[in-house]
């Protein structure tokens, strides 16, 4: 599109300049640059009546005020709404942002514009901190909402078979309840910063009432506005960070593999508070994408276009460092078989064979796919455009910034297994394991978690119950009491397979056992009895002063494996509760709902 010097206060030759430049642009560096724009010269905003924005093309009103809630576990949802919010302030509207356990549910009825970011946990499940605002929606309790117009953000991973649930039954529930779409909802994969900022900016636009281009002046992509208050590294700008220390944590003769990483952050500006977790943008293993080459006949050298930025990289590197080949999904299989007239693949995807799609795709990779079906014809580039873009790996981070200034710590536990006759290997973990020195870089990037907080009050009681690299956090926070010299009881609760070779920083839990920083420690070692022990015997065996500390305000914090330990823990908490207390299963599990309501029972699973 040219701009015509009679229609514009531009110049002929400040048009002709304009008009060289916005045809090399990218759609993500215009928006950029009207981000730019609208924060150094003002934003064009619609007139203000009081609450309200008047439209400059159709004179109707819509509020100003938004409400902006998020259900986040481990802090992505979070970390956008907290964006989506400044651009809202930024575009004059008014915003109010809460996690949904803290928004009081029966005042949805008040709201008019609400937007809603949510993650998808475990199964198809809530984040924690969505559960109650969620159940509230679904129950008998929920109001009709003909005066609400909303939107949806939904996170997810699309390699679980129930992408993005909790997302998708929000806008189902919204719906039924009659509130009004204000723009269609979107789902994202673990690459989701594009299309969070394209939901963004339809939501404005549908909140202004006009077009973008007559209303508003060109839209800020999400985060726009608050780069400049953040360090200039991030999620989507990973610091390199050196790596400082790789050992082994586990014994000789160990069933395990633990690495303790040490990496330096020493000039990134980066910060963290303990239970902040760290993502790492991990490499695939050469091996593997040697494989897959050879198999398909391609070019390694060949160049590839892996951006909409235009960004460009050999097909081997981009196998390597920019694309995901150790899981299959669902919507990658669909996309495969449009490449190909594999009569097997073809099946495979159809309706009816839905158990045996989620069979095959468990425990295969990339190779797996152009080993079992046929793509002989399918060029690289045309192949590698249907695969995602690597996910980073999120750990929880294992030290305090206050007493390791400029480092962070890692506990990360070594994949392997084998499975459809070949041997598997964690992506992250095994580079880290296998490939990685001191001396050696990562790219890495500070994840907030709000959900997993120390108490403000130093003096609270903590109960920590992580098994094997659940432990994790719990060594920060152990670290972070000590510089803090918090008076608060401390009981850690850790288990493993065995005593001798697997009880993680044993040296470390001993010495602050010593200095009283931690008040209390019961272990479980489960292949060293012929009956198994793990934690939540401990804590059965300790019902009745474990049950003494939760009267006393204990906060409970549980990390680890969501599908059996944190279920079995968690279960083990009511029983305690509903013994102790004398209380009903209901009474119990009202108790331990008022603990997370209260920030009192939290959790970082996976």
């Amino acid at each position: 599109m040219q701009l015509q010097v009679m229609n514009s206060p531009f110049s002929q030759e400040q048009s002709e300049l304009l008009n060289r430049l916005l045809s090399t642009l990218t759609e993500p560096q215009k928006m950029w640059l009207s981000g730019y724009l609208a924060g150094s010269a003002g934003t064009i905003l619609p007139q203000v009546a009081g609450s309200e924005l008047v439209s400059q093309q159709t004179g109707s009103t819509v509020s100003k005020e938004v409400t902006v809630l998020f259900g986040s576990q481990t802090g992505n949802a979070q970390g956008l709404a907290e964006k989506v919010k400044a651009t809202l302030q930024e575009r004059g509207f008014q915003a109010t942002l809460a996690p949904m356990n803290e928004f009081k549910a029966n005042s949805i009825k008040k709201v008019h514009n609400l937007l809603i970011l949510v993650s998808t946990h475990g199964e198809g499940d809530p984040p924690d901190n969505a559960l109650s605002f969620y159940e509230f929606l679904h129950g008998r309790r929920a109001p009709q909402l003909k005066d609400l117009r909303f939107s949806v953000l939904s996170l997810g991973d699309s390699s679980y078979e129930f992408f993005c649930k909790t997302g998708k039954d929000f806008d189902k529930r919204l719906e039924e309840l009659g509130a009004q779409r204000l723009y269609p909802r979107f789902d994202c994969d673990l690459d989701y910063d594009e299309p969070a900022a394209e939901w963004l900016e339809g939501v404005l636009n549908s909140l202004s009432e006009a077009k973008a281009e007559e209303a508003f002046s060109p839209l800020v992509p999400v985060g726009a506005g608050v780069a400049a208050e953040q360090s200039v590294y991030s999620r989507t700008n990973p610091f390199k960070a050196e790596i400082l220390e790789n050992i082994n944590l586990n014994g000789r003769g160990s069933n395990k593999e633990t690495r303790h990483l040490e990496l330096s952050l020493e000039g990134s500006n980066l910060e963290f508070e303990p239970g902040d977790s760290l993502g790492i943008y991990p490499e695939n293993e050469p091996e593997l994408v040697d494989l897959i080459i050879q198999k398909m006949n391609w070019n390694p050298d060949e160049t590839i276009t892996v951006n909409k930025q235009g960004e460009t990289r050999s097909l081997r590197e981009s196998l390597i460092s920019y694309y995901e080949v150790t899981v299959l999904t669902k919507p990658l299989l669909q996309k495969a078989a449009e490449l190909t007239s594999d009569e097997q693949l073809q099946q495979l995807i159809s309706p009816e064979k839905e158990e045996e799609l989620r069979a095959y795709i468990e425990g295969r990779d990339l190779l797996d796919l152009v080993q079992d079906f046929n793509f002989a014809e399918v060029p690289a580039s045309t192949f590698v455009s249907i695969l995602r873009k690597m996910p980073a790996r999120l750990y929880s981070i294992s030290s305090s910034l206050r007493a390791n200034p400029d480092e962070v710590h890692l506990t990360i536990g070594t994949v392997r297994y084998d499975a459809h006759g070949r041997s598997r290997k964690g992506v992250c973990s095994i580079q880290c394991a296998e490939r990685l020195q001191p001396g050696d870089y990562l790219p890495v990037y500070i994840q907030r978690n709000q959900n997993f907080k120390l108490p403000a009050n130093p003096d609270t009681p903590i109960i920590m119950i992580g098994p094997g690299t659940g432990a994790a956090p719990f060594r920060a926070f152990l670290q972070e009491r000590e510089e803090l010299a918090a008076q608060g009881k401390t009981w850690l609760f850790f288990g493993d397979q065995h005593f001798v070779t697997d009880f993680l920083y044993q040296t470390e839990w001993q010495q602050w056992l010593k200095k009283d920083v931690l008040t209390r420690m019961d272990v479980a070692f489960s292949r060293d009895t012929e009956e198994k022990v793990y934690v939540q015997h401990r804590m059965l065996e300790n019902s009745k002063d474990l049950y003494q500390w939760l009267e006393e305000g204990a906060v409970v914090y549980i990390c680890g494996d969501e599908k059996n330990m944190a279920h079995d823990v968690h279960e083990t908490l009511i029983r305690i509760i509903e013994q102790e207390g004398g209380v009903s299963r209901e009474q119990a599990e009202a108790y331990l709902a008022g603990m997370q309501q209260q920030k009192r029972y939290q959790r970082d699973v996976y």
